[in-house]
């Protein structure tokens, strides 16, 4: 009898520490835990600041009070603020990660390194390449710990990532960038290499960054494509009168200045239904940038929503069979998935951008030569003032035209190689036509 009961007393250890009788007992569903118990201030790495001085590297650590499991799934936030502002004390990163405590999840709020200046694109690229560096240490350093003292109580295999705003944008790059190349267009590998490549040197060096999911609040992703076939899960909840990150794709426009153009969530949602990716996105219609953050009645209302559909996400990844209590709505809105370069020279072969398909009839606009290597003829069939712009691939608009006749030759000698789209509105007739153009 000894015998037998020692090995069901084993086997039903181990059934718990693989997160299978937590799930039956409502732990993950439901707040299961009464109290949270927080650890400030634990340093996981330090890096040099924008501005060139050290920065060390802190985060804030949540756990079910009297918590007896041995492997905990772990959420990691990051917080927001346009990489400008923000702590890993912000209202709406601790109610989440107080929240989630309580269903039994430990859950960690980073600081991570922010300012860049001046307020342009190229800034705007390192400072986010600097707060992944800084998560993907967050990350390691749990992986760190558990193969040695373990005294955080963490399964690796259950890690996720996410944020509001700038820590959605954070964790959402983390997970998808994953080449150096992909970000070429944006920033040159000498100023890559000097702020230390895709991983950065934030601390932790030699562990593993694999994550289980990504928890992605009013974020966006630089390029829609970075997202593939067989990347990890994804969930979305983003307002569609969002004027800050976009919900669709768009300029992001911290404190109002136009940064870059960035793809929001439903392109996201596009891009995964394209690939049978999975990822579910819920869509506050009509709701402005984070309206979750802060403690009146609408925004706990909202909070309450993303805290349901979060938690729903994270069972369904966690094998849990528990009932949904906030369903996936329709997305609004349409999503055009405009060209795209990968990195293995795949071939190009979508239309759209910024919105406009390629539906120009072939009278409407002619453009000779395409492809072109030097200049290329633009030939409308209106007369009237017309304004011709020629954007790239990642939605930039390279260069701008006044044209009056319906007979106009652009000089492309200076362009780089590569596909462009021909944009040219008819003030006139009220209506854009669009093509694409081919430069060799």
């Amino acid at each position: 009898m000894k015998i037998s009961t020692l090995l069901l007393s084993c086997i039903l250890s181990a059934t718990a520490a693989f997160g299978q009788t937590p799930c039956q007992t409502g732990r993950y569903a439901s707040d299961v835990y009464s109290t949270v118990n927080v650890t400030s201030d634990i340093q996981y790495g330090s890096n040099i600041s924008f501005s060139g001085s050290t920065t060390s590297l802190t985060m804030d650590f949540y756990e079910p009070a009297a918590d007896t499991s041995v492997a905990r799934p772990l959420i990691i936030w990051v917080h927001g603020g346009s990489f400008q502002g923000g702590t890993k004390t912000d209202v709406d990163v601790q109610e989440l990660s107080n929240r989630f405590a309580k269903k039994g999840f430990a859950c960690a709020s980073i600081n991570y390194r922010l300012g860049f200046f001046p307020l342009d694109s190229v800034n705007a690229i390192k400072a986010v390449l600097r707060a992944t560096q800084d998560l993907k240490a967050t990350i390691r350093f749990f992986y760190k710990d558990r193969a040695t003292t373990n005294a955080y109580k963490i399964d690796t295999t259950r890690i996720f990532i996410g944020g509001s705003s700038a820590g959605a944008i954070t964790a959402l790059h983390v997970a998808y960038l994953d080449q150096a190349c992909e970000i070429q267009d944006y920033i040159g590998s000498t100023d890559l290499n000097t702020l230390g490549g895709i991983e950065g040197a934030s601390g932790n060096p030699g562990y593993s960054t694999k994550v289980a999911g990504v928890i992605n609040l009013c974020g966006a992703l630089g390029r829609y494509s970075w997202l593939e076939a067989g990347d990890i899960p994804l969930v979305s909840l983003h307002g569609t009168a969002d004027a800050t990150v976009k919900y669709n794709r768009g300029t992001v426009t911290p404190f109002g200045v136009a940064i870059m153009y960035l793809d929001g969530s439903r392109m996201l949602i596009e891009r995964s239904c394209a690939l049978n990716h999975p990822h579910k996105l819920y869509t506050f219609r009509g709701a402005p940038h984070v309206p979750y953050a802060g403690g009146g009645a609408t925004q706990i209302a909202y909070m309450d929503t993303t805290v349901n559909f979060v938690r729903d996400f994270l069972v369904e990844r966690l094998g849990c069979t528990n009932m949904a209590l906030q369903p996936e709505n329709v997305p609004s809105q349409t999503a055009n998935l405009y060209p795209i370069n990968y990195c293995n020279g795949s071939p190009v072969n979508e239309v759209c951008i910024l919105g406009l398909a390629e539906n120009t009839a072939a009278n409407e606009m002619i453009l000779y030569p395409n492809p072109a290597s030097s200049q290329v003829t633009i030939q409308c069939d209106s007369e009237g003032a017309k304004t011709i712009s020629v954007i790239d691939i990642s939605g930039r608009t390279v260069m701008s035209q006044e044209m009056n006749e319906n007979g106009y030759t652009l000089s492309v000698r200076d362009l780089n190689k590569g596909t462009y789209f021909v944009h040219v509105l008819d003030h006139g007739n009220q209506k854009a036509l669009v093509k694409q153009l081919v430069i060799q």
